[in-house]
């Protein structure tokens, strides 16, 4: 049961990549709209706020469709990208990165922007009375204090993005070796004969994976509280 192929070992060396990649690039932006959702208030903040979190309750498949339809090689951006820098997402593994990427957002950002939201604001001022410039207050107040919380949402990211199918195979398709993730991979087995076992498999994979990264993500939390209330 537990002899996995080659072909199998692809999709999970994948997905992991793909997952890896998606959470690194989302996560310097992850951490900048979260202090900026917890920090100032500016007209249409409640309109970012739902538009970042629009992946959570639309369809992954209109997800997907509305990225092919943007960064496809004829997309408003694919072409662009495409003709003039010679990036292509579309049918492609980094297409599958940014589709997870995206539709992990949410779940990278709630965390992260709690964490920011639980700081005590007199510590940044104090630190500006002191002399500091806010990017100095940020990086040395802010996200030291913030980090766990940064943490558990970078872990909820690459869980999230480990289990990605919809938009990831509207957008990218399930081409082995290319873009065929561990959840696509499952999606063809189930359909091929004898292909039972090699999915029961994956699912194990993916059920590991999964509670390893809620794991992570719950300690992180913990790990975040008992900062910041000095324990």
């Amino acid at each position: 049961m537990l002899d996995i192929s080659p072909a199998e070992w692809t999709a999970i060396l994948l997905s992991l990549r793909v997952a890896v990649i998606a959470t690194l690039v989302a996560t310097p932006f992850g951490i900048a709209l979260a202090w900026l959702l917890a920090r100032k208030d500016f007209w249409g903040k409640s309109m970012l706020d739902a538009v970042v979190h629009l992946p959570l309750v639309l369809p992954p498949v209109v997800t997907g469709y509305l990225l092919l339809l943007t960064f496809g090689r004829r997309g408003l951006v694919g072409a662009f990208l495409a003709d003039h820098l010679g990036i292509v997402f579309a049918f492609r593994w980094t297409g599958a990165a940014l589709a997870c990427g995206i539709m992990s957002f949410p779940l990278l950002v709630r965390p992260m922007r709690l964490s920011i939201e639980a700081i005590d604001r007199r510590l940044e001022q104090a630190a500006e009375t002191l002399g500091a410039a806010p990017w100095k207050v940020f990086f040395t107040v802010t996200l030291p204090l913030a980090l766990p919380g940064v943490l558990a949402g970078m872990v909820l990211g690459f869980a999230k993005a480990i289990g990605e199918f919809g938009a990831t195979i509207t957008f990218v398709s399930n081409i082995p070796g290319e873009t065929q993730t561990i959840s696509s991979a499952i999606y063809s087995l189930i359909q091929t004969p004898d292909g039972d076992r090699a999915a029961g498999r994956l699912v194990i994979v993916s059920i590991v994976l999964a509670i390893g990264a809620l794991i992570a993500a719950e300690w992180f939390a913990r790990r975040a509280t008992q900062r910041l209330h000095g324990n």
